[in-house]
């Protein structure tokens, strides 16, 4: 077993290969004692028989020479008996010598290894392994960030530590061959061999593998029920290529949204979709997500024009081609855009740009009625007027803003607006949007033309969450989504209101109003046992209006683990084809398990 002067020597060496290799690696570290048989038992006991082969030979060397040379019986008698002594003593010194070596030789660790059966080694090794991985690492995958590092225990083991000073009996700190692959690829930013090994070796092992970009979805998305392996991708960070002409660029999974629309701010270029969170472009496409400007610019499905994908086989595929469109085969980049991980993992992402307006307005409108508020966006956008964003908050929702970001809007039902275009086309829309919000029980527009003044305002939004949760002192948050068709919208969320006001937990609603979506955040007393059940009543009501005006259980969320049983009401047999593909992709399980479906 390993002592406490073992492991701070084990916690040394993972710092130093932390430090040679820029990305956290954990393994198993296993005890040496008895994995290689009893190999230099047997190895000394054939130097043993060497004594008396040696002392056979001896003599007859040393007699038969004297005997062809025709000496009398008593000389050859006398010769032999000189000859047979000394050569005993020879064999006795010579055997001793090669049991000695024969020991130490076969004490070597690469010796030991290489004499070791193969079979029978990869065997005790292994089981040895899983049980210390089982036993000590499925616990990181939900607290560790970095890549998390299972090691093979192959015959390629590799030290990287044999003179740290860890005892004999203790195999030091290794990794196989395809996990440094691994983490010196990702550092590279050419993950594709060394990831692809990785989820080889997991589906060897039958290791879960569940990819992590910046753990900002709400289903349980990233988590690992069944234990395994976490796969940090937020390191991926690297902007490959930018296609300005093209309107297009390339970037690995890890990179966030802002730093995205940083670096294209010098090239009059921007990325759209704006989920709120500073979230991983991988994780994105993985959710199929949307948000702020998704009135205009659409979703991540629209967004995503190709994927490079690691397979559960460890193939590196590339989804399709730059161009804007294509009828060659299988649409496979869709396949991929919102399948949350479990059919392959999200290592490059090809996205749509757009032009950066060239004037930018935003403004706040309340409203006396939810219905009124809806009713405008509804009628704005039946007049063809291209909204760039457009937000509902409730009167709960502006409550908690005002608090929580300093704000002073009127505590009523209230659209967040921003329009883009030229300075005449902007302002042709917000006088028509003016008059519907007026002939809605609007009030006065509040405008945010500058900059900072418009980066405030949106900021509060994106902070509305976090609002939410604190209309509560020590409250955690519990947010869910639906989707609607935008004519059942008012009553959609006008029912769920009245199950809101009706209930003793703080909630508030906002949502992405012009294509049906909204949130509900709940503000949960963790002390409090009641407020779950309470909380999740509603939400099985919630979920079950929105499935009866034929809308989704989720509008971007995802299903997760959260939304499993509603998939299946709302899709019905689909779900079982959906089943199908999984198998047919990941037939092991090993990617995301649990997750969209058991």
């Amino acid at each position: 077993m390993l002592g406490p002067a073992d492991l701070a020597a084990v916690e040394a060496a993972i710092k130093d290969a932390e430090e040679r290799t820029t990305g956290e690696i954990y393994c198993v570290v296993t005890e040496r004692s008895g994995d290689y048989g009893e190999t230099p038992l047997a190895w000394a006991a054939g130097a043993a028989l060497l004594g008396p082969a040696l002392l056979l030979l001896g003599g007859v060397h040393v007699s038969a020479p004297d005997l062809l040379g025709g000496w009398s019986a008593a000389q050859v008698g006398e010769v032999a008996g000189r000859a047979a002594r000394d050569a005993l003593i020879g064999a006795i010194v010579l055997q001793a010598a090669l049991f000695v070596l024969t020991l130490v030789v076969v004490a070597l660790p690469p010796v030991r290894r290489a004499l070791t059966p193969r079979a029978f080694k990869r065997d005790r090794v292994r089981r040895r392994a899983l049980e210390q991985f089982a036993a000590k690492n499925l616990h990181l995958t939900r607290e560790r960030t970095g890549v998390l590092i299972f090691v093979s225990f192959e015959e390629r083991m590799a030290e990287l530590i044999a003179d740290e000073g860890i005892a004999a009996q203790v195999e030091p700190r290794v990794w196989d061959e395809a996990m440094a692959a691994l983490v010196q690829g990702l550092r590279r930013g050419e993950p594709g061999g060394g990831l692809a090994a990785a989820v080889r070796l997991c589906g060897e092992f039958g290791i879960p593998l569940i990819p992590f970009g910046a753990g900002t979805s709400v289903e349980g998305n990233a988590l690992a029920p069944r234990g395994g392996l976490s796969l940090d991708l937020s390191r991926m960070t690297e902007i490959l290529e930018v296609n300005a002409e093209d309107f297009d660029c390339t970037v690995q999974a890890g990179v966030r949204r802002e730093q995205l629309n940083e670096h294209l701010r010098d090239q009059g270029l921007f990325f759209p979709i704006d989920p709120g969170a500073n979230a991983t472009i991988g994780g994105m496409a993985s959710t199929r997500a949307s948000g702020t400007n998704a009135v205009r610019y659409g979703t991540m499905r629209e967004a995503v024009l190709r994927l490079k994908v690691v397979t559960a086989d460890g193939r590196v595929i590339q989804t399709s081609r730059r161009a804007r469109k294509s009828s060659a085969g299988y649409d496979l980049t869709r396949l991929f855009v919102g399948s949350e991980g479990t059919l392959g993992i999200i290592i490059e992402v090809t996205l749509r740009l757009h032009a950066i307006p060239e004037a930018i307005s935003a403004a706040t409108c309340s409203f006396e009625t939810i219905g009124g508020a809806v009713d405008t966006v509804v009628q704005s956008i039946q007049l063809g007027i291209p909204l760039a964003r457009v937000e509902i908050l409730d009167d709960m929702q502006i409550r908690a803003v005002n608090a929580w970001s300093k704000l002073s809007l009127p505590e009523l039902t209230t659209l967040f607006f921003e329009f883009h275009g030229s300075e005449r086309y902007v302002a042709e829309q917000i006088e028509t949007v003016k008059e519907l919000a007026d002939a809605n029980g609007g009030g006065e527009f509040r405008w945010a033309e500058k900059t900072e003044d418009r980066n405030a305002l949106w900021k509060a939004r994106h902070e509305a969450y976090y609002a939410a949760v604190n209309l509560r002192p020590g409250a955690i948050g519990w947010a869910t989504d639906v989707c609607v068709p935008i004519s059942r919208l008012a009553e959609c969320i006008a029912e769920t209101k009245h199950d809101l006001d009706a209930s003793s937990v703080p909630a508030t609603i906002l949502g992405h109003v012009g294509d049906g979506n909204f949130h509900v955040v709940f503000s949960i007393d963790p002390n409090a046992p009641g407020d779950i059940a309470e909380v999740t009543a509603i939400n099985a009501r919630l979920v079950r209006r929105a499935l009866d005006m034929d809308g989704t259980c989720t509008g971007e969320h995802g299903i997760g683990l959260g939304k499993k049983e509603w998939l299946v009401e709302e899709l019905g047999d689909a779900v079982d084809l959906m089943r199908a593909v999984k198998r047919a992709l990941d037939p092991a399980g090993i990617l995301n398990p649990e997750k969209i479906f058991s």
